[in-house]
């Protein structure tokens, strides 16, 4: 087993947020306890509807908020050692909407370069070159090199995020929900790129969605997040083929099929989301859970070790991890 190029170590997340002019601030728990390791080349997809703590957990992971308690270690070293630049060097993220994250009044050889020229990389010939060969390398034409992100389609603008950010040959990519904001004929061919980048030039890949094809295509280890707390972790194929938690079973049945005679799938969660301001007592799940015991309501479940992975799930609370 290789040594975790990135991990999180029982990381936590709190802000302090208004209720309002005459309620005061209260506490909100965006991310609770939360450790995950990502070994080199590999594909970590981190999946939960919106608001789990998603995109908090990877703002911390590059560096952009620190954690309120824990640590997040880079080759085992903790990223609050290292300077913004060092560790944008290492660590690069890809967003989730290509046209609000490159500047519109840059040209794409500048956008693509930025890292290069913010780091002091190289010469302004040498600048050219690398371009030239990234673009070439993400499937762009040099002829786009003058133009604006405008002037570009949805599928080239996220091709031109993910040549910015591969520019200085990162380690650790963490992607955003790459491909919501595309055109569903698109994402297939940015996904495949990804797939192809990781293989050549030796990338890791925090991938964060809701989509779970795109998970499944693309992940090799999957963990899933709910409430700010990762409630199972596994390989791909396990955890789609015998999801342990009962959120996750809910999840993947919310997956719509192409089968005509099948109707929109009941995930039996409900329509109402839980307040992450007051969340429930006991597993934070137990109101949505149609498997819930007694002890749900009263006591979190801890992370029970599994052959492939964890849970963390009273259904799991038996000496050898296997369901109760």
């Amino acid at each position: 087993m290789n040594s975790p190029i990135i991990q999180a170590c029982k990381v936590a997340k709190t802000f302090i947020v208004s209720r309002g002019l005459f309620k005061g601030k209260q506490t909100l728990q965006a991310v609770n306890d939360v450790s995950i390791s990502v070994e080199p080349q590999s594909v970590l997809g981190l999946v939960g509807e919106s608001g789990c703590g998603k995109s908090t957990l990877a703002r911390m992971l590059l560096g952009l908020e620190s954690p309120s308690s824990g640590d997040v270690l880079l080759n085992g070293k903790p990223v609050s050692g290292f300077d913004q630049k060092t560790l944008a060097k290492q660590v690069q993220p890809i967003f989730q909407d290509p046209f609000s994250s490159l500047n519109p009044r840059k040209v794409i050889s500048s956008i693509i370069s930025l890292p290069l020229r913010v780091q002091g990389i190289g010469t302004r010939t040498g600048w050219r070159t690398q371009v030239e060969e990234m673009m070439e390398l993400v499937g762009l034409p040099r002829r786009l090199a003058s133009s604006y992100p405008s002037q570009l389609s949805g599928g080239q603008r996220q091709r031109v995020a993910i040549a910015r950010a591969l520019i200085m040959r990162p380690d650790v990519v963490i992607c955003d929900e790459p491909t919501s904001a595309l055109d569903v004929s698109v994402q297939a061919q940015i996904l495949n790129l990804l797939l192809d980048l990781r293989s050549e030039l030796g990338l890791t890949y925090i991938l964060i969605s809701h989509n779970l094809a795109v998970v499944e295509h693309i992940a090799t280890r999957v963990a899933v997040m709910y409430l700010g707390r990762i409630v199972e972790e596994a390989d791909t194929q396990m955890l789609f083929t015998k999801p342990g938690h009962p959120y996750t079973q809910a999840l993947l049945q919310s997956v719509l099929t192409p089968e005509p005679q099948l109707d929109i799938p009941d995930t039996h969660l409900g329509t109402t989301f839980p307040n992450p301001l007051e969340p429930p007592s006991g597993c934070a799940f137990h109101p949505r859970c149609a498997s819930r015991k007694p002890i749900c309501s009263e006591q979190a479940p801890s992370k029970v070790s599994l052959r492939n992975g964890s849970v963390q799930c009273h259904l799991f609370n038996d000496a050898n991890g296997s369901s109760g």
